[in-house]
């Protein structure tokens, strides 16, 4: 009872810097870092990492430089609430739609920095537009996280206007960073649990997609492909630091191993077999051409203009005679 009675008398007291330095908070504080890791599987953790920081960097300036000049009445943007793709898009009616209720962040503050409204959440399999509806759709990283990605770029077709636009950006499965996820499901496989959550470098959820697979599909489809550019040439570092320091790399990565970027970006245009997009059909008034001319007689010039027969007639009915 005694013994009963000082258990309870004890008090806890705060933990201090020294306890901190003891084994056993050591090995508290790896597992609660490894349990972190384990916990960056989505793409929405991911873009709060210095590398997916980077990637939304240049995904943002790609797309404004791509769809400023891009015209017409109604444009979307399907996922990625972080990225704004229609920023420099002049179009009069754009939509920001959600796939994912609460990883898209479309139920979350929408006054929080890294959050925008969604107008609405769907499926990208089976979009609520009616067909040849839409000029421009922008897919970010949507066909990653789709279960169905050949059906999303499928109803993408379906809503798309003739001579209509779609962009899609992705992360390339040939990349360093690429490589550096691969060794890491390398060391699941082999059950190195330790050295796999340690070599995570991008999201575990979703399907990486080739570029070459989304040219193929886009084909098959009846888009023509009019441009496809790669970024992010760096090592995968996990520092903002280390990722600026190997800046360099971008420029020589362009030139000497072009499609070996972390991200690429896909731009095709919709064809349609046998229409031809015809301009508004305005004639401008043409009036009669007017010619100054010199007639015998007058001390100046008269203004004339071309008959029916082809014969210049004083404007004015004006001669002088001689």
């Amino acid at each position: 009872m005694g013994g009963h009675a000082v258990r309870h008398d004890v008090q806890r007291l705060p933990l201090t810097a020294a306890d901190c330095r003891q084994p056993r908070f050591s090995t508290r504080f790896h597992s609660v870092a490894r349990r972190m890791r384990q916990q960056i599987i989505s793409l929405d953790d991911w873009w709060d990492t210095p590398q997916g920081r980077h990637a939304l960097a240049w995904q943002q300036s790609q797309f404004a430089d791509a769809l400023a000049d891009v015209f017409g009445f109604n444009a979307v943007q399907l996922g990625v609430p972080e990225l704004d793709g229609l920023l420099t898009n002049r179009m009069p009616h754009k939509w920001l739609v959600g796939m994912h209720q609460v990883a898209d962040g479309c139920v979350a503050d929408p006054s929080a920095p890294t959050h925008r409204a969604c107008q609405m959440v769907c499926d990208p399999a089976a979009l609520p537009f009616q067909a040849n509806t839409l000029d421009l759709v922008v897919l970010p990283h949507t066909l990653e996280q789709s279960a169905h990605p050949h059906g999303a770029l499928r109803e993408v077709e379906r809503v798309l206007r003739p001579e209509g636009r779609v962009m899609i950006s992705g992360l390339n499965p040939l990349s360093l960073w690429a490589m550096r996820q691969r060794r890491s499901h390398l060391f699941g496989k082999l059950g190195l649990q330790g050295l796999s959550e340690r070599a995570l470098y991008l999201p575990r959820s979703g399907e990486f997609i080739g570029h070459w697979r989304i040219r193929d599909w886009l084909q098959l489809l009846g888009f023509e492909v009019t441009a496809v550019r790669f970024g992010l040439y760096q090592p995968a570092v996990q520092t903002d630091r280390w990722l600026a320091r190997y800046g360099w790399m971008e420029q020589a990565g362009s030139q000497w191993w072009p499609v070996l970027g972390a991200v690429y970006v896909v731009e095709a245009v919709k064809r349609v077999r046998g229409m031809r997009l015809l301009g508004p059909a305005w004639k401008p008034f043409r009036s009669r051409a007017v010619v100054p001319g010199v007639v015998a007689g007058c001390q100046s010039p008269s203004q004339f203009r071309l008959g029916s027969d082809g014969a210049a007639v004083d404007s004015q009915n004006k001669v002088e005679p001689d």
